[in-house]
């Protein structure tokens, strides 16, 4: 197998989604606490990479071996398992050995900072390995939008903040004769949280579009993702007011405090997004429009970045 078709495999570019939220982690540590460990950093950002294709690699694998349409875009082309005839038994070799390399990293990880960890890197791994396996993965349910949006953009970005701070009494979890102690700061939770709205719902907007794109080829397969349930006309009311909900939680951050007035230049970005959304309503595939869906995410995103960014340099 060569590099080109292994990226291709755990689709390389997707992985923005999960590359943001440790940058806006990262970033937001530094605002809010003025801490930084660059170990933890690099250990959590490969533990973070090798997992999140570790499950892509997962859910391509098990979608090719449970097709039940053996033809078309989404089983030819988009998965590259049909369309460079890849052996399963390499596919499954290499899941086990990306696994084990980022289960490895994730302890090293809890080795340098607390059990609060280890806790969290069990239900993000827990998370990631039911979303694409097992019995009836989430993917293929109605819940695949809000455990996407919320493992990704909300605890993933969370662990990122708490490996620099695990010290400084933001959440604790201990065990002590039987008992569980959990300990947290509220109020610092609430801002870190309300900063995280526009990644949990853009990333689940990401698996929104790509259900809406795949509502025919899911019936075939047997996959009851929330389009089917809902419809489509209310599925594109959902991806569209999911947009406009980021926006607000941006605002009221920003007005509580927890945000730097200066991302409140995020708004601009409300422009090519609503002509994004525009498009991607009045057609919905996987090789047209789809790509609507990451456009939107990388856009509004990437400037929240960058806003924070410039308000640390500036020191705003």
């Amino acid at each position: 197998m060569s590099i080109a078709v292994f990226l291709k495999l755990v689709e390389l570019p997707t992985k923005v989604a999960s590359i943001i939220p440790f940058l806006f982690g990262t970033l937001y540590t530094l605002y809010a606490f003025d801490s930084f460990d660059w170990k933890n950093a690099v250990l959590m950002f490969l533990a973070m990479l090798i997992f999140d294709m570790t499950t892509t690699a997962i859910n391509n694998y098990i979608d090719f071996m449970t097709a039940r349409k053996k033809d078309g875009y989404g089983y030819e082309i988009h998965n590259a398992m049909g369309a460079y005839d890849l052996s399963p038994r390499l596919v499954r070799s290499l899941i086990y050995i990306m696994l084990a390399l980022s289960t490895v990293l994730g302890l090293c990880l809890v080795y340098r900072t607390n059990l609060t960890v280890l806790a969290f890197g069990i239900l993000c791994f827990a998370i990631g390995i039911l979303y694409t396996s097992g019995p009836l993965p989430i993917s293929r349910t109605p819940f695949g939008e809000v455990f996407s949006g919320l493992t990704m953009g909300l605890v993933l970005t969370f662990i990122t903040i708490y490996i620099h701070v695990f010290d400084q009494n933001l959440l604790n979890l201990s065990f002590s004769d039987w008992q569980v102690n959990l300990n947290f700061n509220l109020k610092i939770l609430i801002g870190i949280f309300l900063a995280c709205v526009p990644l949990i719902n853009c990333i689940a907007n990401i698996m929104l579009a790509n259900n809406l794109c795949d509502m025919k080829e899911d019936l075939v397969n047997k996959r009851y993702t929330l389009p089917i349930y809902i419809g489509k006309k209310s599925g594109l009311v959902l991806w569209e007011v999911l947009y406009y909900l980021s926006y607000i939680a941006i605002v009221i951050s920003v007005i509580t405090g927890y945000l730097p007035w200066i991302c409140l230049l995020t708004l601009i970005t409300l422009i090519p997004i609503y002509k994004n959304i525009a498009a991607f309503k009045v057609l919905q595939t996987k090789k047209d429009t789809f790509i609507f869906a990451i456009k939107n995410f990388l856009i509004l995103n990437s400037c929240y970045v960058l806003t924070l960014g410039f308000a640390l340099l500036l020191k705003i």
